[in-house]
């Protein structure tokens, strides 16, 4: 069975200093992401993309109206004390993030509708290809680009944070 703590994604900023990624807003999403990867790699690429997610106003800026109501249904659901349904970083989809460079690939660009992947390269070997491949559902709200899902594999088997949070509202 395939465990959330197996999970990190790693891949989110790719060439805007921290500072101006707080403020300029990229027009697309392949801007966004190597925005978001490029902060991820910096220094020795263990940093991690958590700030995506972090807080609510970080999932505000980053993801869309229902991912993020859906995430806040999820995080009610789950027991006070307990780690929430996303217990890893989805954007370097790793519990160690390890970026060292990434290359970003609009795979479908549509006037209301994307899907961006990022494919990761790290300072480690220890990943299948398969799992170095992270895919993003983005959606356009208010004239602005966000994250509606982010997917990926974890020793070789898929996952999807929208997935994980439906899910855990099962239980």
């Amino acid at each position: 069975m395939l465990t959330r703590r197996c999970f990190v994604a790693v891949a989110l900023l790719a060439g805007i200093s921290p500072a101006l990624a707080e403020t300029a807003a990229p027009a697309d999403p392949a801007a966004i992401l190597t925005a978001i990867y490029t902060r991820a790699a910096k220094g020795k690429g263990d940093g991690g993309a958590a700030f995506v997610i972090e807080n609510k106003a970080a999932k505000a800026k980053y993801l869309s109206k229902a991912l993020v109501a859906l995430w806040a249904k999820a995080d009610a659901h789950t027991p006070k004390g307990d780690v929430g349904p996303v217990d890893f970083d989805p954007v370097t989809n790793s519990q160690e993030p390890d970026v060292k460079s990434f290359k970003v690939d609009a795979e479908k660009m549509e006037a209301d509708k994307a899907i961006v992947a990022v494919t990761i390269t790290g300072h480690r070997n220890d990943r299948k290809p398969a799992d170095l491949i992270v895919r993003y559902d983005f959606v356009r709200e208010a004239g602005s680009w966000r994250i509606d899902d982010i997917r990926g594999s974890s020793d070789g088997e898929a996952w999807s944070i929208r997935k994980m949070l439906t899910d855990s509202l099962k239980s």
